[in-house]
């Protein structure tokens, strides 16, 4: 998906085995399984996984239940919030698409997600996603004192802030999501997975179209920051602990405070696969990453052991 075609230049892309295409019609049945599985594993869980899942007769319904118990507080009760959630869901089949991808991705790419059924119930980072694109709906349709309510609970919920407005793809994976803050008018591509702590954010200096644009297929590292109105190409990687505030070109490295491109400007070194699609986080190895970068940069800046 092409969010922004004025901003990324787009060389050929293809997707690598990891493909999440013409799976996502399976998940909500997989994931049915998985729960009568765990059901006969612990007993003493039945009826929390009868309520969230087995009872359900479809994702949308059991996606609504869990984002409206889990976001309701004492004065906004969870019929409320399943009243509003399932209201967009069934006007919108595409954000069931997108959480569908997102489950496959979290699967796919986190060594940790031991079935889509954990990811469903447990993993903060999916269930802060789909709060999101129900708040970004509402925000299209111009409903935006709900869509900041939503936006609100999710981040005094799971630690979470993606402002409504910002545009998110699909098969994306937020991997813990601790910190993550998504400015307004931010966009995520397809296919792209940020680490906990990481800000798309603004510089404070602009005004309007002020936040990042990141395009398919990225990886970006824990702890890092990217600033303003700028462009992570497609198939790029930013590790962890940057600050980013040029343009990072598609399948290159960007590491480092300020961030550089590992290679050189002139000629960075080229990313063979799709970051976003594998799992872990940047190769310190291959990327010089290690040592919390100090080591990369005193070499780039032709100092080696200069403290």
């Amino acid at each position: 998906m092409n969010l922004f075609p004025d901003r990324i230049s787009r060389a050929p892309f293809t997707k690598t085995s990891n493909s999440l295409d013409g799976d996502d019609e399976d998940v909500w049945i997989k994931m049915v399984e998985e729960a009568q599985s765990d059901v006969e594993q612990e007993p003493i869980l039945s009826s929390y996984y009868y309520s969230s899942v087995t009872s359900h007769r479809s994702l949308d319904t059991a996606l609504a239940n869990i984002l409206s118990v889990k976001l309701s507080t004492l004065t906004l009760p969870s019929s409320t919030l399943f009243e509003v959630f399932t209201s967009v869901l069934q006007e919108s089949p595409e954000i069931i698409g997108s959480a569908k991808q997102d489950l496959l991705a979290a699967k796919e790419r986190d060594p940790a997600c031991l079935s889509y059924v954990q990811c469903f119930l447990s993993f903060k980072g999916f269930l802060a996603c789909q709060a999101h694109r129900i708040a970004h709906k509402l925000w299209t349709q111009d409903r935006k004192i709900l869509a900041l309510l939503i936006q609100n609970r999710v981040s005094e919920a799971y630690a979470v802030d993606i402002h409504p407005g910002a545009k998110i793809g699909r098969g994306v994976l937020l991997d813990h999501a601790t910190g993550v803050v998504i400015g307004e008018t931010a966009v995520v591509g397809d296919n792209v997975s940020i680490l906990h702590d990481v800000t798309l954010g603004g510089t404070g200096k602009q005004c309007g179209d002020r936040h990042p644009k990141i395009g398919d297929g990225v990886l970006i590292g824990a702890g890092s920051c990217i600033l303003g109105n700028i462009t992570i190409g497609e198939g790029a990687k930013v590790g962890s602990g940057s600050v980013v505030l040029k343009d990072v070109p598609p399948r290159t490295t960007a590491v480092g405070n300020p961030a550089r491109l590992i290679g050189g400007k002139e000629n960075p070194k080229r990313v063979d696969k799709i970051p976003g699609l594998e799992s872990g986080g940047v190769d310190v190895e291959d990327d010089g990453a290690d040592l919390g970068f100090s080591k990369w940069i005193q070499n780039i800046k032709g100092k080696p052991g200069d403290g």
